[in-house]
């Protein structure tokens, strides 16, 4: 080309958890049946999605003729104003409908904050990460994402210590990212945890961003607080949106929640700046913001989302058990979304590991792929050929400089779930003796 039409953070935009998806079809091509235990969607796991939830978005369809117009810019009002009133009720910040802006997903969320931010501001975030943040933030900067280490030996909640240093040898952070329950660690911050990272954004005048995708999705006797309950007189956003809860990932319904933006002029224009950025595309779906207020506000949803949580709770507890009994690894009990978190310990993975391939052609797929430094990547590969169980790395899916690995606590068939929950301890323990 005559021009360098490269963006500078092209190379960080990574995806792992659905390129490994790649690997697999081919793999399954061979003849191996592939478990997904990768990637985060329940209604491809087959939990099925109510009947009520179901006839609530037909009949929108077929007697609401304005769900197939546009919405405004900022969202439907109506649905803004009862997303509002449930917030303010709950304490803390106190929002209206105009501090509330709707996205077609959080994904589209994610992309316009990183990208209208200044490229010289920096968001830290967890480490592990979760890679739609740290990509696009990586991306936007044109630099590796700058994160704070979350500890696997106390419940994988923040180090604060790590946190302070990194924010004071890094005065380009101009923001601390938070994913509350946290994915993929299955972690939820209690709420003096997040009061202590609020401290710390007030005192080196910083932002928030807290992701509560899967906010109303935690058990095990935890419970949840949402950033507004804590945030103060600290400038903030929070991300909320219906694909995890409903589910309704197809959907593509997320929102973001302005906070304290009157507390500081930079904050202010650059939320404008997000709506302004949303104002180019016109709107956000229609549909499913017709159809929030209706669900959530039915006397079913809650309950049904209780049946929920004390399922993963239960898979958690499971999972927990098996691989807890396994020399050589870390593992934590999920208490919020879906996704447990098996971490090898420092020493355990080593060259020359494997596992035998179900088939020749298996084996030559991930032949090459084994040439890499991730010894946590090989494992996945390994397993992949070997089990046809395919996970998410650790180091190359969320950015991390631990080895481990992600999987979902998604199966609905609680006997299936076991098999597969073995299956992968027993390829754990038969790789780190070979």
């Amino acid at each position: 080309m005559r021009n360098n039409i490269i963006h500078p953070g092209a190379d960080e935009l990574v995806y792992e958890i659905r390129e490994i998806v790649n690997v697999a079809n081919k793999i399954e091509k061979t003849g191996v049946p592939i478990i997904w235990e990768n990637i985060g969607d329940p209604v491809a796991k087959g939990e099925k999605v109510p009947d009520w939830i179901r006839d609530i978005v037909a009949d929108t369809v077929k007697n609401d003729n304005l769900s197939f117009a546009y919405s405004p810019t900022k969202g439907l009002l109506a649905t803004r104003e009862y997303i509002a009133y449930e917030r303010n009720l709950e304490g803390g910040a106190q929002i209206t409908a105009e501090d509330i802006l709707f996205f077609n997903g959080l994904g589209d969320a994610i992309a316009t904050v990183y990208n209208y931010l200044n490229k010289n501001a920096r968001v830290m975030g967890p480490n592990p990460a979760y890679s739609t943040h740290s990509s696009a933030e990586a991306a936007h900067a044109g630099s590796a994402h700058i994160t704070y280490r979350l500890d696997p030996k106390n419940s994988w909640y923040p180090d604060l210590k790590d946190m302070r240093e990194k924010i004071i040898s890094h005065p380009e952070i101009s923001a601390i990212l938070i994913v509350n329950p946290d994915n993929p660690t299955g972690m939820v911050y209690s709420k003096e945890m997040i009061k202590q990272v609020v401290d710390l954004a007030r005192e080196f005048d910083l932002f928030l961003i807290s992701d509560e995708i899967y906010s109303n999705l935690f058990y095990g006797g935890v419970e949840h607080k949402k950033l507004a309950s804590v945030i103060g007189d600290v400038p903030g956003i929070a991300m909320r949106g219906i694909s995890k809860e409903f589910p309704w990932p197809g959907s593509r319904c997320g929102w973001v929640e302005f906070y304290n933006t009157s507390k500081d002029p930079k904050f202010a224009r650059y939320a404008k700046t997000i709506i302004d950025a949303k104002m180019l595309e016109v709107c956000a779906t229609t549909l499913p913001q017709k159809v929030l207020p209706k669900v959530m506000g039915d006397p079913r949803y809650y309950p049904y989302l209780a049946q929920r949580n004390a399922k993963y709770q239960e898979k958690s507890q499971i999972a927990y058990d098996i691989f807890s009994k396994i020399p050589g690894i870390t593992v934590n009990k999920a208490y919020g979304a879906f996704y447990m978190t098996v971490l090898f310990n420092e020493g355990v993975l080593k060259q020359g590991q494997s596992l035998k391939p179900m088939n020749k052609q298996a084996g030559d797929i991930i032949a090459p792929l084994l040439d890499t430094d991730m010894q946590d990547k090989k494992f996945v590969y390994h397993m992949l050929a070997s089990r046809g169980i395919c996970v998410v790395p650790l180091s190359t899916g969320f950015n991390s400089d631990l080895n481990g690995f992600r999987m979902t606590l998604l199966e609905p068939d609680m006997k299936k779930f076991k098999v597969i929950m073995n299956d992968i301890a027993a390829a754990v323990k038969e790789y780190i003796k070979s």
